[in-house]
């Protein structure tokens, strides 16, 4: 009963895939897609029937064209965490069998393959850079060696730089650029957590590490080896009295690794905080506005 679609509203254009010696039309519209996950979560039995391979599949479908996504921006600025694309993510994983993978010289074992369709994206893929099926890249982005995990967004004109990962889940906005060796943790469990967002035209710093949800505000600067989670202290210190935070960057910060002193009971030691020590100006031109960023403040990516 799930192959059936009445809806004219389709998530893209009909892909010809073979299974079960048949060959299935993909083209579930985005209802019928969660339809079937909502109802196979709740039995998984589903998950051997003919119609698994078809929404699934689908699923990473609309994910890799952005017309689905595990977290997105509504209109007043906040997101909304689609707890049902990733229980489908989960599903696809409880549904798929570990294959031979081949990607050129390169050799997988795994239930996710590669993308393969990368020139239709409009983006520049630098060897050995990999990224996972279910990933939406857009036009313009540059893949550097680095890796970009299932469910995760990264939006027109972005660069992830060489040995950057994109964690499950994880969104990235436009015109962002991750600098090498930057870690952005990805999410699927549990359902309702928020993953990684980074807004448009944030600059992310060398060996930066973002992870539990972190939200880093558009056009954000974060220095070298700035390291955040949920429980990191941000504090801006460019007023007369600290302003402590948690969790999320302000738009067009600047930021830069620190520490404070913690009391335990073998006595006071320094751990991690992050320190805003200025604002990026607003600027047509974003690449002088970082440039006057970085020397007016001395920071170091």
């Amino acid at each position: 009963m799930w192959l059936v679609c009445k809806c004219k509203r389709r998530v893209h254009a009909a892909v010809n895939v073979p299974f079960e010696g048949l060959v299935v039309s993909l083209g579930m519209n985005i209802a019928q897609i969660r339809a079937f996950v909502e109802h196979t979560w709740q039995d998984r039995a589903q998950l051997q029937s003919g119609a698994a391979a078809t929404a699934l599949t689908s699923l990473l479908e609309a994910l890799e064209a952005g017309v689905v996504r595990s977290a997105e921006p509504l209109p007043d600025g906040t997101w909304q965490v689609n707890e049902w694309v990733k229980k489908g993510i989960l599903l696809f994983f409880g549904h798929a069998q570990n294959t031979p993978i081949q990607a050129g010289d390169l050799s997988f074992y795994d239930k996710v393959p590669t993308r393969t369709n990368l020139a239709s994206t409009g983006a520049r893929f630098v060897p050995p850079g990999l990224v996972r099926r279910g990933a939406f890249i857009g036009k313009g982005v540059i893949i550097m060696p680095g890796y970009v995990n299932i469910g995760a967004y990264v939006g027109n004109g972005s660069m992830v730089d060489t040995w950057a990962t994109v964690g499950s889940c994880a969104q990235i906005g436009a015109d962002v650029h991750l600098s090498g060796g930057v870690g952005v943790g990805g999410v699927l469990e549990p359902l309702q957590a928020s993953p990684v967002i980074i807004e448009d035209g944030a600059f992310i710093g060398s060996r930066c590490i973002l992870v539990e949800g972190v939200h880093v505000g558009k056009e954000a600067v974060l220095g070298a080896n700035v390291v955040l989670t949920k429980s990191t202290k941000i504090i801006d210190v460019t007023g007369p009295e600290p302003v402590e935070m948690r969790g999320y960057v302000p738009a067009r910060s600047v930021v830069i690794p620190g520490s404070i002193p913690k009391q335990f009971a073998a006595g006071t030691y320094q751990v991690p905080c992050a320190l805003i020590i200025g604002k990026r100006t607003e600027s047509t031109d974003k690449k002088t506005s970082l440039n006057a960023a970085l020397r007016d403040y001395d920071v170091a990516l």
